[in-house]
């Protein structure tokens, strides 16, 4: 009987494509830019307001570097927090089953990239992995891009111990927006270290803001009343 190859394996006798990876959505000239960015550093951030796809484009580089293997692996980490005063109470299955939904976004941009099917043959073989913040210690992430989404909604200390997973020929991509912060403390958001780090010069991380909306028109007129509203 003849074994199935591992999936690392198999990974290593595709071919390399030649050409740039076509997505379904195509990147805007700001994109563009934030993408090279990416590209050149090891660590960044992407901030910017409900609509400006920083998601999107996480996804976007993800995915690209895994299907012209250059990654093996992608995780997705989101912090385990809801909207302000919400709660769903104990939710049944295991650990992906209790994750999905709040790594929906995450997973519904990739659909929107690259194709349902493909994505879910990718998540279902393990090459695309969520990764709960609570898991993390003790994990060394190596060859891989590290999606940390909504980071706004982690603490300093998860913030510290998402960072120091990195490990040789990763990335992290980084995206948040402290407007949209539901810790009950907004006081406990690691999200200005990323701040820190850069001031402090740290080694190839950055911070991008990006400023284009790409929801319906009436989203960033209603962002910047808020904006305003709250204060």
């Amino acid at each position: 009987m003849t074994s199935k190859p591992h999936t690392d394996q198999v990974y290593a006798t595709k071919k390399v494509p030649k050409n740039p990876i076509k997505f379904h959505i195509q990147l805007n000239e700001e994109q563009k830019q934030a993408k090279e960015v990416i590209l050149n550093n090891t660590i960044t951030v992407l901030k910017g307001k409900a609509g400006s796809a920083k998601t999107l484009l996480a996804c976007n580089v993800a995915l690209d570097h895994l299907f012209k293997r250059q990654i093996e692996r992608i995780f997705i980490a989101r912090p385990f927090v809801y909207a302000e005063n919400e709660s769903l109470g104990i939710l049944p299955g295991g650990i992906q089953d209790k994750l999905i939904g709040l790594t929906t976004p995450i997973i519904e941009n990739m659909y929107m990239l690259a194709g349902k099917e493909k994505i879910d043959n990718l998540i279902t073989d393990g090459t695309i992995n969520i990764l709960p913040v609570a898991f993390m210690r003790g994990l060394t992430i190596n060859n891989a891009v590290l999606i940390l989404d909504e980071f706004q909604n982690a603490t300093l200390s998860q913030t510290y111990t998402a960072l120091s997973r990195l490990g040789q020929g990763s990335k992290i991509i980084v995206t948040g927006d402290m407007a949209q912060c539901d810790l009950r403390n907004k006081k406990e958001s690691g999200f200005d270290f990323f701040k820190k780090l850069e001031n402090e010069n740290v080694p190839n991380m950055k911070i991008v803001t990006l400023l284009t909306n790409h929801r319906h028109e009436v989203v960033e007129m209603i962002s910047n009343i808020y904006d305003n509203y709250k204060d």
